[in-house]
């Protein structure tokens, strides 16, 4: 349980399509879909969601595979955990949101506003996946085969204190070390038994290779005219570069730029006011949109957007 502002955050669940999905929820008004990113869950949010629960009706689930959801043999693409975000949304009786997703969820949070355009109001993208190749090299490494046999050995609670020990090395000689160090320490130790291991490289897997990000919406960026976006990134993201972020920006039609000095990975978890200040404003100052299911259309064909 977390205690957010004089109220109760529990962990509640519904059962989706036979399978248990875990989500948290609180405050009232217009709704926000918080997704978190890979090996990570709605705690991903538990900073700055309070702050947003003032104004905001705050919707963070765990996505299949994640946190205290089921982790199903299936499919972990970014279409199947859209539509999955999708269905939590109707369950709890909402129409339309503005999605934010962080890292991989904001590879999911795109591919929600490419399914489901009449659903979104806004899209938000903190530190996002699929806007670019470079990916940190311990993610890539766990999309190898040999991962399958290393990473049970690897996905104990030990390796958050790996994570800590290793930041008070570097510091002893003199290397500034990362926090996105810790970051994924915390994601793997939290990837403990057999089920979130499978799912974590499932979806791992359909998103990273080897050689970096495999899925890209670059050449989708534009289809994004008419949908108020908000693009927010650590300017020390050592796992997702910044320079992404600001790649995107160029690209994407009245998008807002938004980079925190000083924080990594995880703006939303080391600089929350100031997150929640950024995401309300461009809230306030933005309206809503109201596009349809097949907005995409005219645009596909070359022609003019309506």
């Amino acid at each position: 349980m977390l205690l957010w502002i004089g109220m109760t955050f529990e962990r509640q669940e519904i059962e989706l399509h036979g399978q248990r999905v875990s989500y948290r929820t609180a405050g009232s008004g217009p709704a926000l879909l918080l997704l978190h990113g890979i090996a990570n869950s709605s705690d991903t949010w538990a900073r700055v969601a309070p702050l947003l629960s003032e104004h905001y009706t705050v919707i963070a689930p765990d996505l299949l595979g994640h946190g205290e959801s089921a982790t199903p043999r299936g499919d972990y693409s970014l279409g199947a955990h859209a539509s999955g975000a999708r269905d939590v949304v109707t369950a709890l009786g909402h129409e339309r949101v503005t999605v934010v997703g962080h890292s991989l969820g904001g590879g999911i949070a795109m591919q929600y506003a490419y399914q489901f355009p009449e659903r979104t109001e806004r899209l938000v993208l903190v530190s996002s996946g699929g806007l670019g190749r470079d990916v940190h090299f311990l993610l890539r490494a766990a999309s190898l085969p040999v991962a399958d046999y290393v990473l049970p050995a690897l996905t104990s609670q030990r390796l958050v204190g790996l994570g800590r020990d290793l930041g008070g090395l570097l510091a002893k000689v003199g290397l500034r070390p990362s926090a996105d160090i810790a970051v994924l320490a915390r994601g793997f130790a939290e990837l403990d038994n057999a089920g979130s291991r499978r799912a974590f490289l499932h979806t791992l897997r359909s998103v990273v290779e080897p050689g970096g990000q495999r899925v890209s919406a670059e050449d989708r960026l534009g289809l994004a005219a008419r949908l108020p976006t908000l693009i927010v990134w650590g300017e020390d993201d050592s796992i997702i570069p910044v320079a992404h972020g600001e790649a995107a920006h160029e690209v994407m039609p009245g998008s807002r730029f938004v980079s925190f000095e000083g924080a990594g990975h995880m703006p939303q978890e080391s600089q929350p006011h100031h997150f929640a200040a950024v995401l309300a404003e461009f809230c306030e100052a933005t309206e809503p949109a109201r596009l349809t299911y097949d907005h995409w259309q005219p645009l596909l064909e070359g022609g003019h957007d309506r």
